[in-house]
């Protein structure tokens, strides 16, 4: 570019010389007559100062070439940047759309899963509120103020108020008739703890209630559940009716042989009394001895009488602290004086051996009742010894206690006929509960009178293990009165 210009600055200086000499000879040697001048020399001179001119357009067009392809060179690399930028922008907006795309599938998605959630969340509210609904009990909720917040069919049937009119009303003010009282409501609240209370009508009805506070809601509301089990209670009693006849009937059984081992031995006596004085040759001494023992077993009879009406009045007294010792002695006096009968096996020939532990804690318990268990207990054995028809066996009972703690156990073992596991299983149910096994065991040797005393009157524990080669064994386990 430099060299053009300086091409240019010589030519242009040679010219100009040129065509000023020219124009100087011209006017100086050839001018005409009058002040004109040669047409050739204005030709000349027109044509110096044309080619002046072209020569300036040439340069000017030139550099303009120039300076227009120095444009385009730019212009093309700015097309080019900008070709770059479009396409990179270009780029980055697929980029863009691609990923607004993907964005677009993951929200629908989760769109899609926030419907099925909420859809599985309505269905859940709706088989809640249905079970809410469908429960067999009276459920009432509450809110801090008392007003009611749930209201089921179950309250809607019991209370004749259907849940439209019930909820947000005032328990009390809605409902007048309701079993509990809004102090209990209010305890449940401050304590935050359940309450259960029992309301009944004798004879009409029965209910279960049972308070309980919501500990993770904003405002202290409450549940109330009401169970109407009039007729469960019923039921209850008829069977408890039903066991107290059954053991009734069975300590009858028991009672009635103690009663007649003693009469019959009498009636025997005083036969022969009778006959004896009839024919005028008794013995006086003789006659004397038969009186006595008909008085003794009189005596006897009179004792289990005695013993029974102490039973049945003992029940309702307060239980008192007692030595299982002295029990167990004055169940074994009283076992030689009822169980003796001269046709059988009689209890004082029985060899009896007693191990107790020292320091045995006292029981808390009704005495009569205890001494009833051991008597039975002693009276099956003594059967059980019987039975056995063995001129070599000597029979023996085995009496232990031991001190648990808590508990005091006694073990009473004897060596006679084995109880099998049919047995077993029924020795401690009522009589009437056997169905067709009732005849395969007799009432009067079973024990489930012994276990009512044991289990229900004094809350603790009767069992029984037996086999023909370890003999029979009775296991009780009654609390300590600490």
């Amino acid at each position: 570019m430099k060299l053009l210009i300086r091409v240019y600055a010589i030519t242009s200086c040679l010219i100009c010389h040129t065509a000023s000499a020219d124009i100087f000879w011209l006017w100086r040697e050839n001018q005409l007559p009058g002040g004109e001048t040669n047409w050739q020399y204005v030709a000349n001179t027109s044509s110096s100062i044309l080619i002046l001119a072209l020569s300036y357009t040439a340069i000017k067009l030139f550099l303009s070439r120039r300076q227009v392809s120095r444009y385009n060179r730019e212009l093309e690399k700015n097309r080019e940047q900008l070709e770059n930028r479009v396409e990179e922008r270009t780029s980055n907006l697929n980029e863009a759309n691609k990923l607004l795309q993907s964005t677009n599938t993951a929200l629908a998605e989760e769109i899609k899963e926030h419907l099925n959630t909420t859809n599985q969340l309505r269905g859940s509210e709706a088989y809640i509120t249905d079970i809410l609904r469908s429960m067999p009990l009276m459920l009432i909720g509450l809110d801090d103020q008392n007003r009611i917040t749930q209201w089921n069919r179950q309250a809607e049937n019991i209370s004749g108020i259907d849940a439209q009119h019930a909820l947000g009303n005032n328990l009390w003010k809605c409902y007048h008739e309701i079993p509990l009282t809004q102090q209990n409501v209010d305890r449940s609240r401050t304590d935050r703890k359940a309450v259960s209370l029992k309301y009944s009508q004798r004879e009409q009805y029965h209910f279960n209630i049972l308070i309980y506070p919501l500990h993770n809601q904003l405002e202290t509301g409450v549940v109330i559940l009401i169970d109407n089990v009039t007729e469960q209670v019923n039921t209850n009693n008829l069977l408890i009716q039903r066991d107290k006849m059954s053991s009734m009937g069975e300590m009858a059984a028991v009672m009635a042989h103690d009663i007649n081992l003693p009469l019959s031995a009498s009636l025997k006596d005083l036969q022969v009394v009778r006959q004896a004085l009839a024919e005028e040759s008794a013995d006086r001494i003789e006659l004397n001895e038969l009186l006595e023992n008909a008085l003794i077993r009189g005596q006897q009879a009179t004792s289990i009488i005695e013993n029974l009406i102490a039973f049945s009045t003992g029940g309702g007294e307060e239980k008192k602290q007692t030595s299982i010792i002295e029990i167990i002695e004055n169940s074994l006096e009283l076992a030689n004086t009822l169980l003796s009968n001269p046709s059988e096996l009689r209890f004082k020939d029985i060899s009896v051996v007693q191990q107790h532990a020292d320091n045995i804690s006292d029981i808390l318990c009704h005495t009569t009742e205890i001494q009833q268990v051991f008597l039975s207990l002693f009276r099956h054995a003594c059967y059980s010894l019987s039975a056995i028809d063995d001129a070599d066996h000597a029979p023996t009972i085995n009496i232990s206690t031991t001190d648990e703690g808590h508990s005091v156990t006694v073990r009473i073992f004897h060596n006679g006929i084995a109880i099998n596991e049919e047995q077993q299983q029924y020795i401690f149910e009522p009589f009437s509960n056997q169905g067709q096994n009732r005849h395969h065991y007799p009432a009067d040797s079973r024990l489930s009178f012994a276990h009512f005393i044991v289990v229900d009157q004094h809350q603790g524990n009767i069992a029984v293990t037996s086999n023909e080669t370890d003999g029979t064994t009775f296991h009780l386990q009654l609390p300590t009165a600490n």
